[in-house]
């Protein structure tokens, strides 16, 4: 018993061991929970902590650096900052002048233009020193790397703005640096610019071209004083900034439209007509006539003006920019068209009233030759001075081509048939006018000096004595021409007719002339001469023979009786009337021109046939009268007769010709030398 009870006293001690080893467990395995939640929890703590520790070693870095190092760091710094302080303090600056540079010009211009020269001012204080800063933050920010006193990942961070900074230093970026500010300003100017002129450019009152001649110096449409200033104080800002093409091409195309509207009361449509819409140089004489006009009073009023304002307004500028400007108004402006119109009259066919049209052409521009030099005479205008020095030489080769050619085209036209009518021949009447004219004070002066310079071409000298020898030499050839045309007729009383009328108009319309002075007295005196001679022929073989058919003899009425009388008065009459008829039929389609020798001629012939008409009839018409068929032989009654033969040889209407002669040579361009006017074609 008593081992009994030894042995449940073991027994309980076991369990308490065993009681007390499961609470020892159970207590671990607590503290093991606990110590894992625990560290789960320190987990995220650790990563936090993990990743300050870089900020924290740089935070610290310097404290670990050099002692010496980091004393020296305060001054690089120090120096660093006092230049990127000023630079960001002049770019709150231009900031601060936004507002006022955003504004209208037109306002304030003077103030305006200020504000864009302390912008320019700032920005190149800024062009100037962000350089300077930017080289000592590079200095500071190579210093901590060297010494390694800053975060790596913060000096690169430097090192990026720092390199974005310098390449804002390049020319093609600094204009960045006012973010657009200074182009947006220079904009307004422009357009300032532009209002200026488009406002005070109003085209000049043009007087009509019937008045053109006869005005004074009309006032050219200047601009103001003040606005010329205020144009020069924009130029000079934009000149400073490089933005001078756009002003110029504003100034060319305002004033250049300006003159267009000027010219436009002119009706210079004219100008543009080509060389196919003409057949010859008659056909626009009267736009010829009113160019030498229109260019003299677009040349000294309007492109003189424009002369004088691009001066006034470019002139600080320079020679070279004013004058480019004035050259490209004067082109756009009508110039180059003035030229051209003369260059497609000197390439039309060539005639006598081409000749005076281009001496015409070349007293206008020889009028104008000291205006031409000083308006457009510098290099800019290079493209005006060429078409000008063609023209000039187109003028000058085609005048003394064709005056030398006249003698050969009125040679030519001895072969041609005489008119048919006896009329004075359209080559006699142009040449004789011609000639006058060439020899006349308006144009013996002009065309002395082409034939001086076309000789001076050739290297030949040319002295007034050929000029007057050649008109000489083509008066003799008209002369040889009606002597050939008047033995051409095969009526001779036409060919008197022609020869009266011929003589007396080289009477009549070189008498008191230079030319016939020339010709001498002797000359004249030798054609009145003929011309009275052949009208004396005239009138005796034509109509100074019918009184002959109107004889008197056998008519006394006791010789042979009543009867007797009557019939031969009848037959006498008859011959007459017939005689008449065929005559005044005959001559009805010949022509006198001037009026002054057909009323004498016609009153030779009334005083030859009339009067003895007259008396014929008085004695001798009751004869015939008492007669049933007397209206048969008593035709006409002596006014009627004298009505018929006072109306003769008028002029018919519609009378046109064309002067041509064969081809002469290659140097026509149209292979035939057209004068355009001949002696044989009459409507």
């Amino acid at each position: 018993m008593a081992e009994s009870v030894k042995s449940d006293g073991k027994g309980d001690d076991r369990i308490k061991n065993l009681i007390a080893a499961r609470k020892s467990l159970k207590l671990s395995l607590e503290k093991s929970k606990s110590l894992g939640l625990a560290l789960k929890k320190a987990g995220p703590i650790l990563d936090e902590m993990k990743q300050r520790l870089p900020s924290l070693e740089a935070a610290v870095r310097p404290i670990r650096a050099d002692k010496e190092a980091l004393v020296a760091a305060g001054g690089h710094i120090n120096r660093a900052i006092g230049p990127a302080a000023a630079v960001l303090k002049v770019f709150d600056a231009v900031h601060g002048l936004e507002k006022s540079l955003l504004s209208d010009p037109r306002n304030d211009l003077p103030g305006y233009l200020s504000v864009i020269k302390r912008l320019e001012e700032a920005l190149r204080f800024l062009g100037d020193n962000c350089g300077l800063a930017i080289q000592w933050l590079e200095d500071i920010v190579e210093y901590l790397e060297d010494n390694v006193m800053a975060d790596e990942r913060h000096l690169l961070n430097l090192k990026k703005s720092l390199k974005g900074l310098r390449e804002l230093q390049s020319d093609d970026e600094r204009a960045h640096l006012d973010g657009g500010l200074l182009n947006a300003a220079l904009d307004k100017l422009e357009g300032e610019f532009w209002r200026l002129l488009t406002e005070h450019s109003v085209p000049l009152p043009m007087p009509s071209s019937s008045t053109l001649g006869e005005q004074a110096v009309i006032a050219p449409s200047q601009l103001p004083v003040s606005v010329i200033h205020k144009l020069q104080a924009i130029l000079g800002r934009l000149r400073t900034n490089n933005r001078l093409e756009k002003c110029i091409s504003i100034y060319v195309e305002v004033r250049s439209s300006n003159v267009r509207a000027s010219l436009q009361a002119l009706d210079l449509d004219y100008l543009e007509i080509s060389i196919a819409e003409f057949n010859d140089v008659q056909s626009i004489e009267g736009y010829i006539a009113q160019w030498g006009k229109h260019l003299e009073f677009a040349v000294k009023h309007l492109f003189e003006a424009e002369y004088k304002l691009c001066n006034d307004v470019f002139e600080r500028l320079g020679l070279d920019v004013w004058m480019g400007c004035f050259s490209k108004i004067a082109a756009q402006a009508g110039i180059l068209a003035f030229l051209q119109f003369g260059k497609t009259v000197t390439e039309s066919k060539k005639d006598p009233i081409k000749l005076l049209k281009l001496l015409d052409i070349f007293a206008s521009l020889n009028k104008l030759r000291l205006d031409f030099n000083r308006l457009f005479g510098g290099a800019a205008c290079i493209e005006i001075q060429n078409l000008t020095r063609d023209l000039i030489r187109r003028v000058i080769d085609g005048a003394a081509e064709i005056f030398w050619e006249l003698l050969v085209q009125v040679e030519l036209q001895r072969q041609i048939p005489p008119p048919p009518d006896g009329n004075v021949p359209i080559l006699v009447s142009i040449i004789t006018e011609y000639c006058n004219k060439l020899l006349g004070d308006n144009y013996k002066p002009i065309l002395s000096q082409v034939l001086v310079i076309h000789r001076s071409w050739k290297h030949e000298k040319f002295q007034e004595r050929i000029l007057v020898g050649e008109v000489l030499n083509i008066i003799k050839a008209i002369e040889l021409n009606l002597e050939t045309w008047t033995k051409a007729y095969e009526d001779t009383i036409l060919a008197n007719l022609f020869a009266i009328n011929n003589h007396y108009h080289l009477y009549k319309h070189l008498k008191g002339t230079r030319l016939g002075d020339l010709l001498g007295d002797s000359w004249f005196k030798e054609h009145e001469q003929y011309k009275d001679y052949y009208a004396a022929i005239f009138l005796r073989d034509s109509w100074g023979k019918l009184p002959g058919h109107l004889s008197r003899e056998g008519l006394i009425l006791f010789s042979g009786g009543r009867a007797t009388a009557r019939d031969l008065v009848k037959k006498r009459l008859k011959t007459f009337n017939e005689a008449f008829d065929e005559m005044y039929k005959k001559q009805s389609s010949w022509v006198v021109p001037d009026r002054d020798l057909r009323e004498k001629i016609c009153q030779q012939i009334v005083q030859a046939v009339v009067p003895i008409y007259r008396s014929y009839m008085q004695n001798y018409g009751p004869l015939v009268e008492q007669d049933g068929s007397s209206n048969k032989y008593a035709k006409y009654s002596v006014q009627a007769l004298e009505q018929m033969l006072s109306s003769l040889f008028l002029p018919k209407p519609g009378r046109y010709a064309s002067f041509k002669g064969r081809q002469l040579s290659d140097k026509f361009n149209n292979g035939v030398a057209d004068l355009r006017r001949t002696t044989s074609a009459v409507v």
